[in-house]
């Protein structure tokens, strides 16, 4: 039995109530008709299109580090990515204090970690101690699901509850993170650099037994694994025998070894590859992601993005509709917010964000930018030119920036694109040294924003503080009921919007394409892959 206190009994139910969450890919089946009951066994080949960053969960951010790290820890609870609704994983019950300052889990008995020692209160403990440890430049979202953290106590062998300082009511939901993914004392005793290196030991169903930075990953099923997910969709260990991640940057060549029966199933599949894979009996897994759809956050020190008429000029003049039907095709869609339309609390902003060129052109004349020579605007001898750092953590990133440069240009302003490796691309985010950053992030909860616009946190803005907006940010932790929290949420995306801290291009989709012998590669809540259930056939 879950037990949750009255105020923040929907708490539980991941707001599930106000939203349901995008379903689960569009075919997660096999090919070619009914392939019979789930056989055991096989050595299922991915092509992840960009190498894991890192092999700990915790200090996990892009997509395909997660689909990787997603496979070796278990999380305390699972979010149903049909309903939105918590449910047990580790622990098998929980209780949340009426103040969202308290959290009580109880633990599943007889799990063990892949070195063999047993899961306890005391490895909460230590994993969300030293999570605090590594820091928001190593951590940052795991990190941003521990704000406020004032400690775990070890109630009994298997109690463990969880108290911050302030109000904390997305913390359930983050439960569910891969991020907050339960690994064993081997790893947490570990310094930031040594858990990254291949050698994590978690509780899932699956362990590394092979890892090549930048190059590949091997995890291998855990024998004997039998405390999976309530979400899950069978019992006991998992299907697959090994899983071959390999990393191949090119889509072409993607899904070309796709198609010749080289992989088995592969990221960031165009629409463009379709037709290849149809035609090789193969098909297209899709699903939308929520939380933060692409976009650029602008720097509010540097160059002429200080002038917030530019930056509210930028939002009509971007043609969303355009980046989604030239660069990426109909599994995708426009950003018409802050937040993806599959998030939680999500507010439609669409009007705010039409495409108005002549709009875009009256505000910067307003402003005092008139064009130049060269049809770039000027003010005060200050070309109206900006760079953005982004990296191709997303196959489809490129091609997006290569055509809004285009359409701004048609408005007089000049955008310069600066393409760097993802730990380059993190790096330059941590030290605040770009004019605008380009970036997505996934998450199944309207906290989210806070994690990435908050001026106490990350401020990647680089901003001073803005109570209308940071208020509401910050309130939204202690709302007393989901109705309350998702109005705040929906305020937020409007206030981030009116002082132009987030310029919003599209909605990111996962996009995998996998061989008709690959059957149930089902994505989790937060449009991560999971393996567990998968299997092969005609093997």
């Amino acid at each position: 039995m879950i037990r949750t206190r009255p105020r923040l009994a929907a708490l539980a139910g991941a707001l599930a109530a106000a939203s349901t969450l995008a379903a689960c890919g569009s075919d997660s089946g096999g090919a070619g008709g009914d392939a019979g009951p789930p056989q055991p066994g096989g050595t299922l080949r991915y092509g992840l299109s960009q190498a894991p960053t890192c092999s700990d969960p915790a200090q996990a951010s892009s997509n395909q580090t997660l689909y990787v790290t997603r496979q070796i820890v278990d999380s305390l609870t699972d979010q149903d990515p049909r309903t939105g609704e918590l449910k047990p994983w580790l622990a098998r019950s929980w209780e949340a204090g009426p103040d969202a300052k308290a959290f009580t889990f109880h633990l599943a008995d007889g799990v063990t970690f892949s070195d063999g020692a047993p899961l306890t209160a005391d490895s909460v403990r230590k994993n969300f101690d030293s999570i605090v440890q590594l820091g928001a430049a190593k951590a940052p979202l795991a990190n941003g699901f521990l704000v406020n953290y004032a400690g775990t106590t070890v109630v009994d062998r298997l109690t463990a509850r969880v108290e911050f300082s302030k109000p904390n009511a997305q913390f359930l939901q983050a439960t569910a993170s891969t991020q907050l993914g339960i690994q064993g004392d081997a790893t947490t005793a570990k310094p930031a650099e040594q858990r990254c290196d291949g050698s994590n030991v978690g509780s899932g169903p699956f362990v590394y037994t092979g890892y090549q930075q930048n190059i590949s990953t091997t995890l291998t099923k855990r024998p004997g694994y039998a405390w999976g997910s309530d979400v899950f969709g069978h019992k006991g260990e998992a299907y697959l025998d090994r899983i071959e991640f390999t990393v191949v940057p090119e889509s072409g060549v993607r899904t070309g070894s796709l198609t010749s029966g080289q992989l088995d199933a592969v990221s960031d599949a165009l629409p463009q590859d379709l037709p290849l894979l149809e035609a090789a009996g193969a098909r297209l897994l899709t699903t939308p992601n929520p939380g933060i759809p692409f976009g650029f956050q602008p720097n509010l020190t540097r160059g002429p993005l200080r002038d917030a008429a530019v930056r509210q000029a930028l939002l009509p003049a971007i043609d969303r509709r355009q980046l989604v039907d030239t660069v990426l095709g109909p599994q995708f869609k426009p950003a018409t917010s802050t937040l993806a339309s599959t998030t939680p609390g999500y507010q439609d902003l669409s009007a705010r964000l039409a495409y108005d060129p002549a709009k875009a052109r009256t505000l910067l004349d307003q402003a005092g930018w008139a064009p130049g020579a060269d049809g770039i605007r000027v003010k005060n001898g200050e070309r109206l030119s900006f760079g953005v750092v982004f990296s191709q953590v997303f196959a489809g990133n490129k091609a997006i920036i290569e055509l809004v440069q285009q359409q701004l240009r048609q408005v007089g302003v000049d955008l310069r694109l600066d393409l760097v490796s993802l730990p380059e691309s993190t790096a330059r985010q941590n030290a605040k040294d770009y004019d605008a950053y380009y970036y997505n992030t996934t998450r199944a909860d309207g906290d989210i924003l806070r994690n990435s616009f908050t001026v106490e946190g990350r401020n990647l803005n680089v901003r001073e503080r803005i109570p209308a907006l940071d208020e509401v940010l910050e309130n939204q932790l202690s709302a007393a009921d989901t109705a309350a929290r998702l109005a705040l949420i929906r305020t937020a995306q409007e206030r981030i919007l009116d002082h132009g801290l987030w310029i919003p291009t599209v909605e990111l989709s996962q996009a995998i394409g996998a061989a008709g012998t690959v059957h149930d590669l089902k994505f989790e809540a937060s449009a991560r892959l999971q393996f567990f259930d998968a299997w092969l056939s005609g093997r």
